[in-house]
């Protein structure tokens, strides 16, 4: 789960269903932040409290997804910033086959999911438009970053690292572990927590009860979005960052100029990220079986 969290396109949740535990991670969540154990530990029944926490399961489990984290963020970082337009080819191919995955989670589609689809594309279409390439580098932000990208390990099909990568914040939390920012890091735990207790019961109700138009918003907002993921773009503007550093500012998606080696490179990644995403639910639909 920790690997696919780091890669924009594979969900943590959705490596959860093909593991086989994810009604327990789901229920785990929901138990430890908003269930039994606050409610034990108001009533100060701290003994009680703590033997309702599933160790056994939740300690591995989260200690696997942080040693992946730490292991992988400093290579892909590396990659980003060495070899930009093949690492985006290869998430634009990963976040199109999700977008198809989560689609064919709609039961049944009808006007008013496909008016829910048409309308979020056309937001994720304008959103990732008017987001710049980097928003600052507070704690706030990335308090809330944590916040908004933990959905992805309670909500299969939509990665983690995706929603990073739309509000700006994928390249600086992957230097903020490379780096070993406490403070940053912090930040993004501290709001992944309050963001796990907030949104798993949200979510959970959402899904039980208006499953099919949200799960239609949710592909309509991923296929807007991709914009952003394009593989091939001229920079307009740039800026220089708190480490000094020129980054793009505000970027265009363009066509290759001349089809070389590369761009052809780029194609098999896009096609690679597709086959890896659709390998992945020729998984899960065997352990569904």
């Amino acid at each position: 789960m920790g690997t696919a969290d780091l890669i924009p396109g594979v969900s943590g949740g959705t490596v959860a269903f093909i593991s086989g535990v994810y009604e327990t991670l789901l229920f785990s969540i929901k138990n430890v932040l908003s269930g039994d154990t606050p409610k034990l530990l108001l009533r100060f029944k701290i003994k009680e409290a703590i033997a309702s926490i599933p160790f056994r399961f939740l300690l591995p489990l989260f200690a696997g997804i942080f040693t992946a984290v730490l292991l992988l963020a400093k290579f892909l970082s590396y990659l980003l910033h060495q070899y930009p337009t093949f690492v985006w080819a290869f998430f634009f191919g990963l976040v199109i086959a999700s977008i198809w995955i989560v689609a064919k989670r709609v039961k049944i589609w009808n006007m008013n999911r496909g008016i829910a689809f048409g309308i979020f594309t056309i937001i994720g279409y304008f959103l990732v438009g008017a987001v710049p390439v980097e928003t600052p580098e507070t704690l706030p932000m990335f308090f809330g970053a944590g916040m908004l990208a933990i959905v992805a390990m309670i909500l299969p099909g939509i990665s983690g690292s995706f929603i990073l990568l739309i509000i700006g914040k994928y390249t600086q939390v992957l230097a903020s572990v490379k780096d070993m920012n406490i403070a940053t890091l912090l930040a993004v735990m501290a709001g992944a927590v309050v963001g796990l207790g907030l949104f798993s019961r949200v979510l959970s109700w959402l899904f039980a009860k208006h499953h099919d138009i949200s799960v239609a918003t949710l592909s309509g907002f991923m296929f807007g979005s991709i914009r952003k993921l394009w593989p091939w773009k001229e920079t307009i503007l740039t800026r220089i960052n708190s480490h000094g550093e020129v980054v793009p500012l505000v970027e265009k998606n363009i066509l290759p100029q001349m089809m070389d080696g590369s761009v052809f490179f780029a194609i098999f990644l896009i096609a690679l990220g597709i086959g890896i995403i659709l390998f992945i639910n020729r998984l899960e639909l065997v352990k569904e079986e």
